[in-house]
């Protein structure tokens, strides 16, 4: 049966998330956008109030598609009785016992790999790749064509920058900042921004 969503968030990344839902076939309801008045039109859908308008669908599904991952989260906490919505592309590739969280979008070939967890409302970006026994904690976000190799961990809230890597059996914790093409081939256990080959602290 198909599902009906709505997308929170009207900005690029919302049009990409839209255009799952789509491909999936669903069917986008619209959007719900605190800078954008009501109304207005938005990727072939409509702008129907901002977010604290999420209780007048609330027979709906959700996706949040903001790409700041703490402010992902305070909304998906706002959010409560709601049935988040799970956006997987179809040219993704999921392998057998994967899990993944609800809100979490997974983007165009992307692969995630045998065994891997991916937490809650996070970004799985276009050809970023999770290799097996990964663990993906909430609200983390993985830049386009960034790749983490096998049995990495991921704390709360980090991005990993565009085209960065990480090296097996590597645990990086909350709330960090991977920079784009980074390297980390060392365990990261102190929040900040990394950057460079190999990774280092930015001070």
């Amino acid at each position: 049966m198909h599902k009906d969503v709505i997308v929170i968030g009207a900005g690029g990344h919302a049009k990409v998330i839209a255009d799952i839902v789509r491909k999936s076939g669903d069917n986008l309801i619209g959007f719900l956008d605190d800078s954008k008045q009501a109304g207005t039109e938005f990727f072939d859908a409509f702008i129907l109030g901002n977010t604290d308008s999420y209780q007048e669908y609330i027979q709906k599904e959700f996706i949040i598609a903001i790409g700041n991952n703490a402010i992902r989260e305070q909304i998906a906490k706002k959010m409560q009785g709601v049935t988040f919505y799970t956006a997987i592309h179809p040219t993704a590739v999921i392998a057998e016992g994967v899990t993944i969280g609800e809100g979490t979008c997974v983007m165009a070939n992307a692969v995630i790999n045998a065994d891997a967890r991916v937490g809650k409302h996070c970004i799985i970006n276009t050809a970023s790749v999770i290799e097996h026994d990964n663990q993906i904690s909430d609200y983390v976000h993985l830049s386009p064509v960034a790749a983490l190799a096998g049995t990495v961990t991921v704390g709360e809230r980090t991005h990993v920058g565009i085209g960065a890597k990480v090296k097996n059996n590597t645990d990086i914790c909350a709330d960090v900042m991977v920079g784009a093409g980074t390297v980390v081939v060392n365990s990261i256990t102190e929040k900040g921004t990394y950057v460079g080959v190999p990774a280092r602290k930015v001070k």
